[in-house]
């Protein structure tokens, strides 16, 4: 029996188109502060999780809602079940667009918001290949499952919650990564750097602070400064001026009597590729650590432009490590805070390639920073080195499909970005974009291309049905 499938999605791309708008218009960020029992990360991605959900209940498909951290919608059943994971919830939109990020836009063959690749996008591609194989009615030998979750973006406690009550599927991919295959991820942990708050020196560091989650570069920062006179604001600000145009950069200093609020503009990217960004926390400290700050203040900035910037893969605080098959150890600094009455704080998140660990990486950083009087916390969220095998049929099904509509050789790759597919033993990232395609994920403007949405869509159709047909 042979399928069109591009003919199949080709019928259906108007209602796909609909539906992703109807999601990407809901701001399903994580929001503490609001969340309740009902809500545990917020009113955003429980709505979110909800109408994605509803899609499921209108396609006639077996739908549940797991106490609105996460859910399913099935279809089949069999000895095996085969899981998709897609995630609702994104990451703060943050500073820089240039249209409304939860207010759609098609323009230029693309789609423009605030998930529109990371992951809405891809889960409808994923959904309606699943949805094309119901409405065909095709024969299948094992249950399919898309899991739907709310939380990827921060902690992952959505799927620490969903499996303490739902068996896990044997087998699966998440759509949320790129093609041809992700068979295996780096490991992924946040070691927070405390240090001392003191203010000893005549330049006083009244605030400083930048970052949005610690898997985003922080696309700005803002500091506070009490200098000694208003001929030394003047200063500050006049040398803040030269320090921007020698780094290309923007920003403004804005001197008012004796105190300067510098604000300086990098470029946001997501935190598994840090060279890809412009950290502006890490230079606007490179700026501030030439004037007289002394005790915990020097400390805080001495670290941060001495030990932290531009130290993509940790050589400078001493722990990279890189190995043959899953590459180099990334280090983004994605939480900055200084506040005289609170705390000095530094979030580093590391993802690491097997041969190094946790243990490893915090001694070396003792190590590294002994003078400096930094404590360390580990976040509770630690995810392992994952990684499956090339020759696995999974991994090699994939490939196939991915060869036969693209006509481009597949190959396995590793990645530093953590998906939903090392929740399984032989889960894997698999796409939905492309080799080439322009990474706007966590960064504003972010964008998918609307040809590649929909050739995901194809590829996701032939994948599925022939792992469980």
């Amino acid at each position: 029996m042979t399928i069109d499938w591009q003919k199949e999605v080709e019928s259906r791309k108007d209602d796909l188109l609909k539906d992703l708008i109807g999601l990407l218009k809901i701001n399903s960020e994580r929001e503490d502060d609001k969340s309740t029992e009902d809500a545990p990360f917020g009113p955003g991605p429980k709505k979110a999780l909800q109408h994605m959900l509803s899609y499921g209940e209108r396609d006639g498909f077996v739908v549940k809602n797991v106490d609105n951290y996460a859910g399913h919608i099935d279809l089949g059943a069999g000895d095996e079940t085969l899981g998709i994971f897609g995630h609702m919830d994104v990451v703060p939109a943050g500073d820089g667009w240039d249209t409304d990020p939860y207010d759609p836009v098609v323009k230029d063959g693309r789609i423009y918001a605030r998930g529109s690749s990371d992951d809405k996008g891809p889960s409808i591609a994923a959904y309606y290949a699943m949805k094309i194989i119901k409405d065909l009615n095709l024969p299948i030998s094992k249950k399919i499952r898309f899991v739907v979750g709310s939380d990827e973006e921060s902690g992952w406690a959505d799927m620490d919650h969903y499996f303490e009550q739902e068996t896990a599927p044997d087998f699966g991919f998440s759509p949320d990564a790129e093609f041809p295959i992700i068979n295996g991820e780096k490991g992924n942990v946040s070691v927070g750097l405390h240090l001392k708050n003191t203010n000893t020196g005549s330049y006083v560091l009244k605030d400083f602070h930048a970052g949005l989650r610690d898997n985003m570069v922080p696309g700005t920062a803002r500091a506070i400064v009490e200098t000694p006179d208003e001929k030394s604001a003047d200063l500050m600000s006049e040398a803040f001026n030269k320090f921007l145009l020698a780094n290309q950069l923007s920003g403004v200093a804005t001197p008012e009597k004796t105190t300067v609020t510098l604000d300086l503009i990098g470029k946001g990217a997501h935190g598994a590729s840090p060279q890809i960004g412009t950290n502006a926390a890490t230079f606007l400290a490179v700026f501030l650590d030439t004037f007289d700050f002394a005790g915990g203040a020097k400390d805080f900035l001495h670290v941060v432009a001495t030990f932290v910037h531009e130290d993509f893969y940790g050589e400078k605080l001493g722990v990279s490590h890189n190995d043959p098959k899953m590459g180099q150890l990334t280090m983004n600094a994605g939480l900055f805070e200084f506040l005289p009455e609170e705390e000095a704080f530094v979030n580093l998140n590391f993802r690491y390639p097997q041969g190094t660990d946790l243990d490893t990486i915090q001694k070396e950083l003792d190590k590294t920073l002994a003078d400096y009087h930094v404590n360390q916390t580990v976040a509770k969220h630690h995810m392992l080195p994952h990684y499956v095998p090339k020759e696995d049929p999974l991994v090699q099904t994939l490939l196939d499909v991915y060869e036969e509509h693209t006509g481009e050789k597949g190959d396995e790759q590793i990645i530093g970005g953590g998906t939903y597919g090392r929740l399984l033993e032989r889960g894997v990232a698999y796409g939905a974009m492309f080799p080439g395609f322009v990474d706007t994920m966590h960064q504003a403007n972010e964008f998918m291309e609307l040809e590649d949405l929909y050739r995901a869509t194809v590829i996701y159709c032939d994948a599925i049905y022939r792992l469980v047909k």
